[in-house]
Formats: structure tokens, C-alpha cells, sequence
């Protein structure tokens, strides 16, 4: 199954159905137009590939490993719980993978800065990291409430490197983030490239942002069936922010229909607008930063205030293709509260002495939900798309450990 919009048998650039696109000023046309034909030239380059695979083999650390949860899959009492563990990647999350990409696009195109938006601080961190082995000045915007927040990771950030920009205006999250860093681009786009962290964005970031996480889909495939037989999981389930891990673990699934893909949205800690960050909860269509998808805005297209617990899921968009996804009924998305993600946190360090971010504790919820009522003899495969120590402090007080 592919996702790409097909009219008459040819492919509409950076389309999933009607979502997707390019909404960009006009400044910004040619850098994507520039990026787009850098990616389409590398991606069939097998030197290109090799150096990409390299990478991701000897310096990140894949492939990671698909862990059987036997004690949580015992108090859980269903189908048997799989976790696949991008949270062991160097730098503690996926987001590694499509920093690694993205960067030797940058050395091809001859930039020589990078700049980079951050909710949770994961992408900054890698981003920081592959500008340091790389040797580009690096720039990172980041809402100054996820400053706050995420302390840990700004202070990783800086000692790796990278300027970080605290973003005061707006709801002080990841959209303004994103903001600040789509305007620093208009001005540099010249010698500046912009490592945009998610399947989000005007294309081809949100093609070429799945293709850098695809890794992680292939190799569930072939690690779950070495474990399970040849079998296929149930369903897969992950968090849901922009969308990157998601549809990394989701793409080579497609086309297995009995496969579910269950995309775990933040519930927050209310249904209202302004309470939760769950776009199919209240969200409409339209187009911000650059594509059109799914988005929290009022009945006059104003941006909606977002909340959740985990900085990486407060967003108020969602990747065009898991609109598209959901609009086909191929995958469910389902909005799952701070509350039931702290507890799912909690539940999944106390059974298997793994403590994952917050982001990857909504997926543990929601299938923790699930699993008690599916066959024992079937399987499932949980996303962790990053580990937790950046969210101790929250942990903490929410927790009152």
C-alpha cells in the first residue's frame, strides 16, 4: 500500500491524498525545491545509502532490539507485549535516526549551519549531537516553557555545542519553536539548513522524515517474525506528536491489513480545546507550518492552546500522512490522557525495570488498555520511542516519588 496520492498513475509531489503539500513564502520555495531535489538524488544513490546505514549501524547503535515484556505481558494477562527499544539509540530516542539523514543532506547541499526546532528536547539533542561529528554551527529553537521542562536536555544541548533559543511568544511550545526556526530560515536560507524534527512540514520533509525512520518498521518486521515464527504482530502501538516514530514503525506494515496500527495521541487532562493535544479529538482541516492536515483551531482557524504532560506530543498538528491514514480508516487514533500515561509509565518500570519517556508512555497505555482482552496466543509490538530520564523531574511531581 502506498500512501502517496496517485492521479492517473502519477504520483502527486508530497501528497497523501489531499493532505501534505507545500505552503511556504515565497522565500522558502527554492531552499525546498533545492532539498527536495538533493533528497530524490540521494535516496537513490547507493553511496549515499551506505554511508547512512554505516551511521546508523555504528554510531547510533541499530538495529535495536525487540524486547519480550514476559512480566508485563504476565500482569497484563492477553496477547504477549513486544517492545521495540529506540530508547537504547545513542542519544536515548528515535529521533537520532533522521538527524543522521538530514545531516549528510546538509554536507551534500555545502551548508554550513543547522537549525533545528525541539518540543521534548530529543531532537535537539541529536541534532546537536550530529552537528558536533559533523562540524556545523548549530542552532536550536525551543519554547521556553519546554525550557522549563526540560532542563536535562538544554543543558545537553549546550554542552554538545548548539546555541538553544528560548521562545517566549505564543503558548511557549513546539509551534512557536517551529515558528522562530522557519523565520531564521527565510533570512539564511544561503548557507543555513533547516533539520526539521518530524513527518511535518511543507514536502519533502514529511516523505523524507518517514523514509530516515523506516528502519525501525523493517526491522520489527524481521525480528518479530524470527520470534514469532514467521507470525505477524496483532497490532502495533505508538505515540503520536508530529509523527515520526509512528509511522517509521507503521510503513512496513501497510499493506498487512490484519495488522492494526494504533496511534496514541495526548489526551491531556480534559476534552476541551486548550486541554489536550489530540487533533482528531475536535481537530479540523487546514494548514499550518507548511502543510495541510488535521488541527486544533477555533471556528475562526486561530491555533488552539495545546496541552500534555510529555513536551513532545504538545502540538497542534499532526503528520499528513497519518491524516490520510486515518481518514482511510487504515489506522486508529485514540487520545490517552497524562494521567493513564504516568501510570503506564510507572507500571512498565516496576514489571520490566525499563522507565520510558513520557511520549512512549501513552503507547504503553493504550495497549496495556488492549492487551488484557486479546487472545493469548497472538502478539503485539510496543513502540518505545525514547527513554525517560529527561522526564524525571516531572515523574517526580506528578508521581510524588
Amino acid at each position: 500500500m502506498s500512501t502517496e496520492q496517485t492521479v492517473i498513475g502519477k504520483s502527486v509531489e508530497g501528497r497523501f491524498g489531499p493532505y501534505g503539500g507545500r505552503y511556504v513564502p515565497e522565500t522558502l520555495v527554492y531552499p525546498h525545491e533545492e532539498l527536495a531535489a538533493a533528497y530524490e538524488k540521494a535516496r537513490n544513490d547507493a553511496a549515499f545509502q551506505h554511508e547512512f546505514d554505516q551511521l546508523l549501524r555504528d554510531y547510533a547503535g541499530r538495529p535495536t532490539r525487540l524486547y519480550f515484556a514476559r512480566r508485563l505481558t504476565e500482569k497484563l494477562g492477553g496477547a504477549r507485549v513486544y517492545l521495540k527499544r529506540e530508547d537504547l539509540l545513542h542519544t536515548g530516542a528515535h529521533k537520532i535516526n533522521n538527524c543522521l539523514g538530514q545531516i549528510l543532506l546538509a554536507k551534500r547541499l555545502g551548508k554550513k549551519r543547522i537549525i533545528a526546532e525541539t518540543g521534548a528536547g530529543q531532537h535537539g539533542v541529536a541534532t546537536a549531537t550530529v552537528a558536533a561529528l559533523f562540524g556545523f554551527e548549530c542552532v536550536v529553537y525551543m519554547g521556553a516553557e519546554d525550557v522549563e521542562r526540560q532542563s536535562l536536555n538544554v543543558a545537553r544541548m549546550r554542552l554538545l555545542g548548539a546555541e538553544v533559543c528560548s521562545v517566549s511568544g505564543g503558548t511557549r511550545t513546539l509551534k512557536d519553536a517551529i515558528n522562530e526556526a522557519m523565520r531564521d530560515w527565510v533570512t539564511n536560507c544561503a548557507d543555513t539548513y533547516y533539520l526539521l524534527g518530524s513527518v511535518l512540514g511543507a514536502h519533502p520533509y514529511p516523505t523524507m522524515v518517514r523514509d530516515f525512520h523506516a528502519c525501525i518498521g523493517r526491522e520489527a518486521r524481521r525480528q518479530f517474525m524470527e520470534a514469532e515464527n514467521g507470525g505477524l504482530p496483532l497490532a502495533l502501538f505508538a505515540c503520536v506528536g508530529g509523527g515520526s516514530n509512528a509511522i517509521g514503525l507503521f510503513h512496513e506494515f501497510l499493506n498487512d491489513k490484519e495488522v492494526a496500527l494504533i496511534g496514541a495521541e495526548a489526551g491531556g487532562r480534559g476534552t476541551g480545546l486548550g486541554e489536550h493535544a489530540a487533533r482528531f479529538r475536535g481537530g479540523s482541516q487546514g494548514v499550518l507550518q507548511g502543510t495541510f492536515s488535521y488541527i486544533l483551531q477555533d471556528e475562526h482557524g486561530q491555533i488552539c492552546p495545546t496541552h500534555s504532560v510529555s513536551a513532545g506530543l504538545d502540538y497542534p498538528s499532526i503528520g499528513p500522512e497519518h491524516a490520510f491514514l486515518h481518514d482511510l480508516g487504515r489506522a486508529e487514533y485514540v487520545a490517552v490522557s497524562d494521567q493513564e500515561a504516568l501510570e503506564a509509565c510507572q507500571l512498565l518500570a516496576r514489571t520490566e525495570g525499563i522507565i520510558s519517556a513520557l511520549e512512549s508512555s501513552h503507547a504503553v497505555a493504550e495497549a496495556c488498555r488492549r492487551v488484557p482482552g486479546m487472545p493469548r496466543d497472538r502478539a503485539v509490538i510496543v513502540n518505545l520511542s525514547g527513554r525517560g530520564d529527561k522526564d524525571m523531574g516531572i515523574l517526580q511531581r506528578e508521581l510524588q516519588l
